[in-house]
């Protein structure tokens, strides 16, 4: 079998730079990924979608969070090419009815006879085959709960309507999730039922136009070649595996040290290291399966970076004793010794080949390594986004439930002279199983013979969600201070923030203190062109009165959420108050104490998030006090450019809307 999902490959699929041995701290990649990197996202990728279409009924399905375009029409070409001839494959709109999902009442043929006829549903049509769901995002709750329990039964059962349907319904679920904005994202409850999560949205187009030209980027496909035939023999050997409990301790083991709570994960990472063993030929599962399962399904699932152990704990620094003026200037000068043979990373071999290291620690540390960018970031800012975390119910453009306008998200019983849209086929599915007994009521009169008897309880309405406008609001430091240390980087940082927000269609406002006082730079807008030429103008200079540019905050704050908006509040700042709100400088204590009270202030506000950027050369604790103080996500960023600072803000912010919900 002409595979290559073996050790050699797992070791090059890992995505993201290697924990360090403290366990607090990594290095990410500064900028974008490199080609190597990109070139090892995208074979893992494809490892997953040929685990999958060994066993897509037991591994459930896949999560790929990427935009419509090449680089998810190329994956899911690879993917079904892999599916053995005849294997049943279906596209369901997110906004399927429930009756065409699962089968339900056939509409046409119950109003031709009088009396109740079922209808077979698109997923018992996909019995052993692939169901993929475009735009999955935007799924009702509904559906995904339905097709929740369909994925865990196997089967698809409905009792309404005078009829009972029963139809086996085992197959993989690919929901294509193209969600722009952290907070559209594919039901929590169907991602944890399906073993892989990738997210291509950032991976660059040109390397496939470069594989394709043969360029360097050709070597994406070099160390993958899994063929129908490859898949049709591992599906035939794949119930003769065995796992042992070795094996099983090391996975369980290492989705606990990531936090990934429950058992669903750590059972489709077992199944899928059996998948994994089938592909390459072997009746046992192997360590190296066991580590690419572990990067396969755990590694996108970490909520929390595996801590130390204990005895790599450091420990408290014993006290420095006295030492004569000769002795310390004689060490001072003394050259540092050279220790770099001693500090050279092991070899990978070394580390492969290390008898005796726990597999469980093989695992954990080969799991953590591919973690992905995003992901990874986020959760080291985990810490200090729990503690500062708003608690308000705001979330980014918040749902509003309604009869008139919106997205249309099913329909429910109501009465059309209020202004709802009436919704034809759910009043007629309603009024479809009562025709024959109304009818034979209507006997009597013969103008009513042979029309439909349609009455006011079945009249249907449309049922809408629509999103409150976001408007950004960035509060600027552009004080001396600030302008000395990174005020360049955080006025970078808010244009690219900008433009993200005009690719959301999100409004934004740029409000600026110096001096004395604060400024309203920019009033809310979408025009991308009148923020940068705001930005571009501001100067730097001037004390920091801190509680004044609170305060203008918090005033075009309330005046947003009176009009409905829901406001996130980006404060790029290093914290340190000297200017008082009545603009008198010097009184560093009073200009705190301002200060503090305007963020406590800004707090009051209902559905409001924050987020508190600290952009001083080194954290601040006076701007963590403040960043508490409003119910802020506090991000000390001591050393990072524009882009850094950008992304870590898009991270925090994200974070701190799955706190608010």
């Amino acid at each position: 079998m002409q595979t290559n999902i073996n050790s050699r490959d797992a070791a090059q699929t890992s995505t993201a730079t290697p924990i360090v041995a403290a366990g607090n701290k990594q290095a990410l990649p500064d900028g974008a990924q490199n080609v190597a990197s990109w070139i090892a996202v995208w074979r893992l990728a494809l490892t997953a979608a040929a685990v999958l279409a060994v066993d897509p009924t037991r591994l459930n399905g896949v999560v790929l969070r990427s935009r419509a375009g090449p680089v998810r029409d190329t994956w899911l070409r690879e993917f079904l090419a892999m599916l053995p001839p005849g294997a049943a494959v279906k596209r369901v709109p997110s906004n399927i009815a429930d009756g065409r999902l699962l089968g339900g009442l056939d509409l046409a043929s119950t109003l031709a006879t009088g009396r109740p006829v079922a209808e077979r549903g698109v997923l018992a049509d996909c019995d052993g085959g692939v169901a993929i769901f475009p735009m999955a995002e935007r799924m009702s709750s509904y559906t995904a709960a339905k097709l929740a329990c369909v994925i865990d039964s196997g089967v698809v059962i409905v009792e309404r309507d005078g009829f009972q349907l029963r139809h086996e319904a085992a197959f993989a679920a690919v929901l294509l999730d193209e969600g722009i904005d952290d907070d559209e994202l594919a039901s929590v409850a169907l991602a944890d039922r399906l073993a892989f999560q990738i997210d291509l949205s950032d991976f660059p187009v040109r390397l496939l136009r470069e594989e394709h030209e043969g360029g360097n980027a050709g070597e994406m496909a070099e160390a993958f070649a899994v063929s129908v035939d490859d898949v049709i023999a591992a599906r035939a050997s794949i119930r003769g595996i065995t796992v042992s409990d070795n094996a099983i301790e090391a996975l369980t083991a290492t989705a606990y040290a990531l936090g990934v709570d429950g058992m669903r994960a750590p059972n489709l990472a077992i199944n899928t290291a059996r998948a994994i063993a089938a592909l390459n030929g072997r009746a046992v599962v192997s360590d190296d399966d066991v580590q690419l399962a572990g990067r396969l399904v755990l590694a996108p699932r970490a909520t929390r970076l595996p801590q130390p152990p204990e005895d790599a704990a450091p420990s408290e620094p014993e006290p420095e004793q006295e030492q004569p003026q000769e002795q310390e200037h004689e060490q001072e000068q003394a050259p540092p010794e050279d220790n770099s043979q001693d500090q050279e990373p092991p070899e990978p071999d070394q580390v492969e080949t290390n008898i005796d290291q726990p597999l469980e620690d093989v695992v954990l540390a080969a799991t953590a390594a591919a973690i992905p960018e995003k992901l990874l970031l986020k959760l080291m800012m985990q810490g200090s986004a729990s503690r500062g975390a708003s608690k308000s119910s705001g979330s980014s453009g918040q749902v509003h439930n309604g009869t008139k306008r919106g997205r249309a998200v099913g329909s429910v019983r109501g009465d059309i002279r209020s202004g709802a849209r009436m919704n034809v086929l759910a009043t007629l599915r309603a009024a479809a199983p009562w025709q024959r007994l109304r009818a034979q009521s209507a006997v009597a009169d013969p103008a009513r013979v042979g029309r439909l008897h349609i009455r006011k309880e079945d009249f249907r309405v449309n049922r809408y969600q629509e999103r409150a406008e976001t408007t950004t609001l960035f509060v600027v430091d552009a004080s001396g201070s600030s302008a000395l240390n990174r005020l360049a980087e955080a006025k970078g940082a808010v244009e690219l923030l900008l433009a993200d927000c005009y690719i959301r269609r999100d409004r934004v406002s740029v409000i600026a203190f110096r001096g004395r006082t604060a400024e309203v730079l920019l009033p809310a807008t979408r025009s991308l062109v009148r923020a940068k030429r705001s930005l571009a103008g501001l100067p730097g200079g001037g004390g920091t009165p801190l509680a004044n540019g609170i305060d203008a905050a918090r005033e075009m704050a309330e005046a947003l959420r009176r009009r409905g908006d829901t406001v996130v509040v980006v404060m790029l700042t290093d914290g340190k108050a000297n200017v008082a709100r009545n603009g008198v400088g010097g009184n560093r204590p009073l200009a705190e104490a301002d200060a503090l009270s305007a963020a406590k202030s800004l707090r009051q506000i209902n559905g409001l998030r924050a987020l508190f950027v600290d952009t001083s050369p080194t954290a601040n604790p006076r701007a963590e006090t403040l960043a508490n103080a409003m119910g802020a996500t506090y991000l000390p960023l001591p050393h990072a450019g524009a882009r850094t600072l950008m992304h870590a803000v898009q991270v925090a912010a994200s974070t701190s809307k799955a706190t608010a919900r």
